[in-house]
């Protein structure tokens, strides 16, 4: 099979989707043409005082039909030509059809006159197109066909070897015949298929180095950003390493195992304690995040979701109790179907959310979580009447470290991490979360949100 794309293009999604569209794109212009082909055939008598003989009528007819079935075949077969390096791709369909089209065009310029028809100048348009798709060695080679064939067509004509076919209207004299108006006729259209060729050629090779130096750019920052995030575990966790010790000292202490503790240094000890236990979760979380986006695939085991969930309630059972929450969860679906994912990832996500419930409610409040499914998917709502959030900050919630602004001169602490780390992880599985505030648990002082998130079974 023949190299038509430079190596580094064949590890490039992005490279092959555009050639993949442009082939799409050659498809639909090639339907306009057939119509255009169509209404010059039907209009050309009565609007250019054109007329042809019935061979040509009958042979424009029959090249007419055989680009439409030629190009219903290339729709057809669009959706399945693959990206393999070594094998037929895009870009051989490109050439592919180029040759087809090329093929059509030399016959319909023969039975509309050959260098008597304008319609030989549509041989510049399509090396202009495959130009700016093809490498130079194949549009160059192209390029150089079509006016070998060109003027073996147009000397045959003069030399009487193959019938002139003749369109009474176009012109009063038969320049076929005139050697000088071929020479002359000619020299232009060389000049102008090579021109245009090197021209188009020349812009879209630029194009193509622009976005190789893009695309080699955004590996190095990736490659960059993965060693950044290599550097911020390690330094995060040596920073774990002393606060764990610290915490440890304090739970020492306040466990009165070393002796007894002054009450106004026991409640100094007990603010400290929880402090360090908020610097810990912190830098939980940002090795979660470094962690995640470090991960390049993520294990798919079957996975119940109510035992999945159930047991992420029972853990905030004090937190329930203590602020007399009342948390419901209903499971209503059909087909109680597991789901594929990694159990620890979806149960970092879940817990988030939840405990961002039980965090954000308020004391009496409620909690509902609601299970539901169908063919394709299975959808979780988790819906709470606490704070809730205010509409304009729907999106930005999920982004690193943001906190509502509901939230942030109140006594709620929190990193801003947790809804980034939950997207990555639903997005990682397929799915999606979105969210809506006022809930439908809400009232005018405790608007509450909703959590949609949505898993395909995969």
């Amino acid at each position: 099979m023949i190299t038509l794309v430079p190596s580094w293009a064949n590890r490039y999604a992005d490279f092959w989707d555009s050639i993949h569209k442009r082939n799409m794109w050659l498809i639909k212009l090639r339907y306009g043409a057939v119509v255009m082909l169509c209404g010059f055939l039907v209009s050309s008598g009565y609007i250019l005082r054109l007329t042809f003989s019935r061979t040509q009528i009958f042979a424009l007819v029959f090249i007419n039909i055989i680009i439409l079935l030629y190009n219903l075949g290339f729709h057809w077969s669009w959706k399945f030509v693959k990206t393999e390096t070594g094998k037929f791709n895009p870009m051989h369909f490109s050439l592919l059809q180029m040759i087809f089209d090329l093929a059509a065009l030399f016959f319909i310029v023969y039975f509309t006159g050959s260098i008597e028809t304008p319609l030989f100048m549509l041989f510049v348009f399509h090396m202009i197109i495959g130009s700016l798709i093809l490498p130079g060695f194949v549009i160059f080679s192209l390029a150089g066909l079509v006016i070998l064939i060109f003027n073996f067509l147009v000397l045959s004509e003069y030399a009487n070897i193959i019938p002139h076919q003749t369109v009474t209207g176009l012109i009063s004299i038969p320049l076929y015949m005139n050697i000088d108006f071929i020479i002359a006729y000619d020299v232009v259209f060389i000049f102008v298929i090579m021109i245009s060729v090197f021209l188009a050629n020349h812009i879209a090779s630029q194009l193509y180095r622009i976005e190789q130096q893009l695309l080699e750019s955004f590996e190095k920052l990736k490659a960059a950003e993965t060693e950044k995030q290599k550097y911020v575990i390690g330094i995060v966790h040596e920073i774990k390493t002393p606060l764990t010790a610290v915490h440890s000292y304090l739970d020492v202490v306040l466990g009165k195992i070393l002796g007894p503790v002054d009450k106004k240094i026991e409640e100094r000890l007990s603010r400290a304690k929880v402090r360090s236990s908020e610097a810990i979760a912190m830098i939980d979380d940002v090795l979660r995040v470094s962690k995640l986006r470090l991960l390049d695939e993520i294990s798919y085991d079957e996975i119940n979701l109510s035992e999945l969930i159930v047991p992420l309630i029972k853990k905030q059972s004090v937190n329930l109790r203590t602020k007399q929450i009342m948390l419901n969860l209903f499971d209503g679906r059909t087909v109680k179907k597991n789901i594929k994912g990694d159990k620890f990832l979806l149960e970092i996500a879940f817990s988030n959310l939840i405990g961002n419930a039980v965090k954000y409610v308020g004391a009496k409040g409620q909690i509902e979580v609601d299970i539901m499914d169908n063919d394709a998917e299975v959808s979780i709502e988790i819906t709470d009447n606490g704070v809730g959030i205010p509409s304009g900050e729907f999106e930005k919630i999920f982004a690193d470290f943001f906190r509502a602004s509901n939230i942030k001169d109140k006594s709620y602490e929190g990193t801003g991490l947790g809804l980034s780390i939950v997207k990555q992880i639903i997005e990682r599985h397929g799915g999606s979360i979105s969210v809506a505030s006022p809930s439908k648990l809400g009232c005018e002082d405790r608007p509450g949100a909703s959590f949609f998130i949505k898993i395909p079974y995969l």
